[in-house]
């Protein structure tokens, strides 16, 4: 199962991607969402290989997830894989130019389940797929507000 959003974000491509590739931000805005995460690798910067243990709260469960970097290739492309249980997710964040101020920012997210209870989660989620396409335009939306304001700050 697939889904991809699209947001233009007023900035270069570099900035945007260097926005993106602010994981410690990134991380920030997780623990306000109540998302409990901690890097497992050596801290530095980013780059393939680094991973993050997460912990997060759904349909009422606590689930644990492991998150690995799997392609950093600025200024253009950053990919993860995430497994939690029975599910595999992997999201591919492709960072476009437009012009000289503004890029747009392509996520792709598709879900792999590899047990039966991740292919039933995954067969709910097929019937609720406009409410959650549309949870996640908004939320990138906000994601792409906040991205253009930590870009104009650091500008």
């Amino acid at each position: 199962m697939e889904f991809s959003v699209k947001e233009d974000v007023e900035g270069t491509q570099k900035e945007v991607f260097d926005a993106l590739g602010d994981l410690e931000a990134i991380e920030r805005a997780a623990m306000r969402r109540g998302v409990e995460i901690s890097r497992t690798d050596p801290p530095g910067g980013p780059g393939e290989g680094s991973t993050w243990a997460v912990r997060f709260r759904y349909r009422g469960r606590m689930r644990d997830a492991e998150i690995t970097l799997t392609e950093y290739a600025p200024p253009q492309r950053m990919a993860c894989l995430a497994h939690s249980g029975g599910l595999d997710v992997r999201t591919v964040l492709d960072v476009v130019a437009l012009s000289r101020t503004r890029t747009r920012i392509a996520a792709d997210t598709v879900l792999m389940p590899r047990t039966l209870s991740a292919r039933l989660l995954v067969q709910s989620l097929k019937l609720a797929r406009s409410s959650i396409t549309k949870r996640m335009k908004a939320r990138s939306t906000e994601f792409a507000r906040d991205l253009e304001t930590r870009i104009r700050r650091a500008g």
